[in-house]
């Protein structure tokens, strides 16, 4: 499993209530709360300049509602890419996040009525091929924190930690592997 060599920056929706409490949302479609709004207006700005020709997000309301916020100083097109949606957590959603989410991560555990990790990795794959494909870049990828876990892995970074709210990575390939870095760091 690979990623097509195109760069794209990549943006978490802003904060939902359920984040701020830790709990786990998944396919449950919640809004925005107003810090995630704040997030996403800050964000706007950093990615202007950046040189993005199209944003592609997640159908979900949460990544909707991010990307029009930032789509206020971007003015592009924007796509929606049923592919990278949240990871249906099944029965865990609405739940905290731990301890269960590590073992899911690592493939030792599937909560009842759930995608696994290699099925959402697959689906995030095939996702970024429709996308990437065929593009020079760069490209805004509005998703989830659990689709940039696949991504990270599809990447061969390390898949451990939090996706920060709606803070803009570009993810770059180079030929030792793919990095990430945040804006200030390419300036």
């Amino acid at each position: 499993m690979a990623l097509p060599r195109v760069p794209f920056w990549f943006l978490r929706h802003g904060e939902t209530d359920y984040n701020a409490a830790g709990l786990s949302q998944g396919a449950l479609d919640i809004s925005l709360n107003a810090t995630g709004r704040a997030q996403a207006a800050a964000a706007g700005p950093m990615l202007a300049g950046q040189g993005i020709t199209t944003i592609i997000c997640s159908p979900m309301q949460r990544t909707r509602e991010t990307a029009d916020i930032v789509n206020d100083f971007l003015n592009l097109p924007v796509s929606y890419e049923a592919g990278l949606r949240e990871v249906v957590f099944g029965g865990m959603e609405g739940k905290p996040l731990y301890p269960w989410f590590s073992e899911w991560l690592e493939g030792r555990y599937t909560p009842e009525g759930a995608e696994t990790f290699f099925e959402v990795l697959a689906r995030v794959e095939d996702a970024m091929e429709r996308v990437l494909s065929g593009r020079q870049g760069p490209l805004l990828i509005v998703a989830h924190g659990g689709i940039f876990r696949a991504l990270r892995d599809l990447m061969r970074l390390p898949k451990q930690g939090l996706t920060p709210n709606a803070v803009p990575m570009f993810c770059v390939p180079e030929d030792d592997g793919w990095q990430v870095r945040l804006p200030e760091q390419d300036a």
